[in-house]
């Protein structure tokens, strides 16, 4: 079984990748799953084959503990933690060849908490994988992108499993995903653009902080998607499956 954690930014789209690679497995003949592992979603475009609201929600956290919905949120993310081997018993209970897991729309409440490290350590899985969702829109500024990066590196370097970055919403914001991984995989060209911009007067320091991303393996990852029309699916899950187990590479 092939676990696949997604992350990112909220509103990054990660509930609508979610629902899109369970379809691209189940279209192909194989076996998979989804799971919603945020207990304060409203609303999914997928239908959850496991779901931690069935245990958890958010609204009822509130009441019982007398919580606002920032405090609420964070105490949910922990006590999914506490019902974990709950959830992996009815996950292991569709003996699917994939799963894939939608995180928290907030993603430090699941990266930075102990409680989201115990999940991703204590999940059982022939392998795991991590992908870490940009977007194009938030990260339309050499600034922000650099931001974005570092974060997804830090994610990374937090939950201790391979990681894909993943630019999202390909086809709505051709334009910046095209700038985006030309900045992601040229320093020179990066460099070059944040010279040009009011964040230029720190540009030693950006400069230094994109290198030390890369070094971090940032940029080589990146792979643009769109959810929706599904361009560069075949390549993210030919590359997921190559992390996996160097297995297949998928054809059209």
């Amino acid at each position: 079984m092939d676990v696949t954690f997604v992350t990112g930014t909220a509103g990054s789209g990660k509930s609508l990748l979610t629902g899109a690679l369970k379809n691209w497995y189940v279209n192909r003949g194989e076996d998979a799953i989804a799971v919603n592992l945020d207990p304060g979603v409203v609303g999914l475009p997928y239908e959850p084959d496991v779901d931690v609201r069935d245990r958890i929600q958010l609204q009822g956290v509130m009441e019982e503990y007398g919580l606002g919905p920032n405090g609420a949120l964070i105490l949910a993310a922990d006590l999914t933690a506490t019902r974990l081997s709950e959830i992996q018993e009815e996950i292991d209970s569709f003996k699917a060849e994939n799963v894939i897991i939608d995180t928290p729309g907030q993603t430090e409440l699941f990266a930075f908490r102990e409680s989201g490290e115990f999940i991703v350590g204590e999940t059982k899985a022939d392998s795991k994988l991590l992908l870490f969702l940009l977007d194009p829109l938030l990260a339309s500024t050499p600034a922000n992108f650099l931001s974005l990066a570092l974060l997804s590196a830090s994610v990374g370097l937090r939950l201790r499993i391979p990681r894909i970055t993943v630019l999202t919403k390909r086809d709505i914001a051709r334009d910046g995903v095209k700038r985006i991984t030309e900045w992601s995989r040229d320093t020179k060209v990066f460099e070059d653009a944040l010279s040009g911009t009011k964040d230029g007067e720190q540009y030693s320091l950006y400069s230094e902080l994109f290198r030390s991303v890369r070094r971090l393996s940032f940029g080589a990852d990146l792979y643009p998607v769109s959810s929706t029309t599904q361009e560069g699916l075949i390549a993210l899950v030919g590359e997921m499956t190559r992390i996996a187990r160097g297995g297949e590479e998928f054809t059209d």
